[in-house]
């Protein structure tokens, strides 16, 4: 029999007096049972919850190890400084110490090459080996130490205690109570005793049914006028407890707080900054992150994009901290009972629906308490609160009008949202081509193979080829009643080949395709679709993937790399991506136009494709011009299909090719000034530009 590998990722303690919480994975590819003992040899009663680990399974590729090789432990109380954990499989079996004072984990050596790198380097996550860049923030060891580095100093804190501002709202702190923790409610009273700006009120409605908050309040902070408390005569559930605390409200905005969290000491300085730079705001919202039971650690965080819609419509993103004014909450009402564990997602969805300006703050300013049965640390822990948010997102669409379907993914928490095709409208797929025929049969096989929409043309846009091949093929194409071969007589032009075949379109809608791609996804026609008929969508992209199942591209961030970016490449097909970007639908400033449909009347309006970009930037400054003109850019990740890239025009080699891109890179940086200096709006200022896996800048 073989040794068991494993690994310890974190170990937290648990809500009841010695209970504790160990997160890791292990290595072997057959079904391991966990037994956890106590120092003296006797087993500890535990709740073993075996969980996917995408991370861990893309990392070791050659171990082939099954996706749920990670674990999640809750004991029952523990006596002593240790635990063992033991590991049995059919194929192996091992045994680790886990300290349970002092250093936090400990790691038996490892024999197999790969793992025992990872132990060399002390891992805190697979991540910090198979990725390593010192800013990674899937590590939580990385980002503490940065979390704590860029923490506000004290003296910045001093001199926004100093700072007038013009405008001066009262933000009513509303936060529903149940049976708190003394510890936790201290900590999240302190931070907004403590904050830096001082024009709050705290409105604490209190369902609980033990403890004494009120003597509590009185004894810790007397003649704080800025509290308002109220002893509710039962606990009637999160949202009429939340409903008590807003009406005790009088501030110009709402803000919504967890009763267990912690807030930096400036968010309110940061959020009030917002509002007078903007001369008001509808909604702000901010970053936020994760911290341990006894606050010694951050970890897990999530910096967000700018308003990013279709991301809202896959998963409440906003979360933490979100500050809406008083007028729209008395326009939306109340939080609703039928939608307890997703009452803010639903909240949030109709704040949005009354809102002009929502505004979003590049910045850690909240920490949300990860304790073992709160879905921030074990999101299994509380399943009804993902029915009621896809509720919350179905009605949403019903009161905007907007016919669709959402489901539940196997990533909790996440939510696909399909659009309703409204009219079988005809599509006019544009593909350019010069040679390389056994590309071209490969794309349009799959194309006549896998669609299930079937009112499309094909234009193939013959670009100078000198094959006697390609022609043949074409006498062969032109027998279809679906294709038409339209011949290019110029040079190379990859945005005037487009406007040319745009011009011989039928379609009302308009799908630029590479000729070296392959359809994966049946209804992709119909899922393009759907967004475009929206109204709002200007275009929308695919998820496209390398001959190797690694992504190829998931969306264009601008400045990633210098000028633009593909976000993601390479990673794993199977991975979520950073805060599950690869798996959820969401808001770009760009797509590429390797696969890229969008309504004919959007592409008119904005005057098609710039030619002064002849190979690079083409479709990256056509969707700018698509943002300018008011419209979304979508990549939804429902599309999938493979991209053999660069097989038919290759790569900037010859001095006349670097010099043509070269000439590229300065028109876009001429053209598009405004946003290579203060970033992509759905990226993070936090996030860095080096390199497209989304690591900490």
């Amino acid at each position: 029999m073989s040794e068991v590998r494993y690994h310890i990722d974190t170990i937290d303690t648990g809500e009841e007096k010695g209970t504790y919480c160990i997160r890791g994975w292990q290595a072997l590819r057959d079904q391991v049972t966990i037994t956890v003992k106590d120092e003296h040899g006797h087993v500890v009663e535990s709740r073993i919850t075996m969980e996917d680990r995408p991370d861990v399974v893309g990392a070791l590729r050659e171990l082939k190890l099954n996706k749920d090789c990670g674990f999640y432990i809750e004991t029952s109380p523990v006596t002593g400084s240790f635990v063992y954990l033991e590991f049995v499989s059919p194929a192996g079996k091992g045994r680790t110490q886990v300290r349970l004072t002092g250093p936090a984990m400990q790691y038996k050596k490892a024999k197999n090459r790969t793992l025992r790198a990872i132990n060399d380097v002390k891992a805190y996550g697979i991540r910090t080996f198979f990725a390593p860049t010192q800013g990674d923030p899937y590590n939580d060891d990385i980002y503490n130490r940065w979390a704590k580095k860029h923490m506000t100093k004290p003296r910045v804190l001093r001199e926004q205690r100093r700072h007038t501002f013009r405008i001066n709202p009262t933000i009513s702190i509303v936060i529903p109570l149940y049976n708190t923790p003394e510890q936790f409610l201290r900590e999240l009273l302190d931070s907004i005793v403590g904050q830096t700006y001082g024009g709050w009120q705290l409105c604490l409605a209190d369902g609980s049914n033990q403890g004494d908050i009120k003597a509590f309040l009185d004894k810790n902070y007397p003649g704080e006028r800025r509290i308002v408390y109220k002893k509710l005569d039962e606990n009637r559930g999160i949202s009429e407890n939340t409903n008590e605390a807003v009406a005790m409200a009088t501030g110009d905005y709402i803000m919504l707080s967890d009763h267990d969290d912690v807030l930096a000491l400036d968010a309110l300085y940061e959020i009030v900054k917002v509002i007078n730079e903007h001369d008001g705001a509808d909604m702000v919202y901010t970053d936020e992150d994760k911290i341990n039971m006894d606050s010694t650690k951050y970890f897990h965080p999530h910096f967000k994009s700018d308003f990013n819609l279709d991301m809202l419509r896959s998963n409440n993103y906003i979360c933490h901290i979100v500050v809406v004014r008083k007028s729209i909450v008395d326009q939306v009402g109340a939080f609703r009972s039928e939608y307890d564990g997703a009452q803010d997602f639903d909240f949030i969805l109709r704040c949005y629906e009354k809102s002009k300006t929502i505004y979003h703050i590049s910045k850690i300013l909240y920490h949300w308490r990860a304790h073992p049965n709160s879905t921030a640390n074990n999101p299994e822990s509380k399943t009804y609160a993902y029915e009621a948010g896809r509720k919350a997102i179905e009605a949403h669409l019903e009161r905007m009008n907007i016919p669709g379907k959402v489901t539940e993914t196997v990533n909790l928490g996440r939510y696909r949202t399909q659009y309703a095709v409204r009219e079988k409208s005809l599509i006019s797929i544009i593909i350019p081509n010069k040679d390389h025929i056994d590309d071209l049969k490969q794309c349009l096989e799959s194309i006549w193979d896998k669609s299930t929409y079937d009112n499309y043309e094909i234009l193939i846009v013959e670009n100078n080829s000198t094959e006697e091949e390609t022609f043949a093929y074409y006498k062969e194409l032109e027998q279809r009643e679906d294709v038409r071969v339209i011949r290019w007589e110029k040079g190379f032009n990859y945005a005037s080949i487009n406007n040319f075949a745009v011009d011989q379109a039928k379609g009302d809608y308009i799908l630029f395709l590479n000729n070296d791609v392959q359809i994966i996804t049946p209804d992709w026609l119909e899922e393009m679709l759907g967004y475009c008929q929206r109204g709002d969508v200007g275009a929308v992209g695919a998820k496209l993937y390398y001959p190797d199942d690694t992504v190829q591209h998931a969306g264009v961030i601008i400045g990633l790399g210098g000028v633009a970016g593909h976000v993601f490449a390479g990673t794993p097909k199977s991975e979520p991506g950073y805060a599950a970007r690869l798996i959820c639908a969401h808001d770009l400033t760009a797509v590429t136009a390797a696969c890229m449909m969008m309504p004919r009347k959007v592409f008119q309006d904005i005057n098609g494709f710039d030619e002064g970009f002849q190979v690079a930037f083409n479709d990256v400054d056509l969707c700018m011009r698509i943002h300018e003109a008011g419209k979304l850019v979508v990549f939804d990740p429902y599309v999938e299909l493979y991209h053999y890239e660069s097989k038919s025009r290759g790569y900037e080699k010859t001095p006349e090719q670097l010099a043509r891109f070269k000439g590229e890179v300065e028109r876009f940086e001429k053209k598009w000034p405004e946003i290579l200096i203060y970033g992509d709006p759905y990226y993070n200022a936090n996030l860095t530009l080096k390199n497209g896996n989304c690591s900490l800048r």
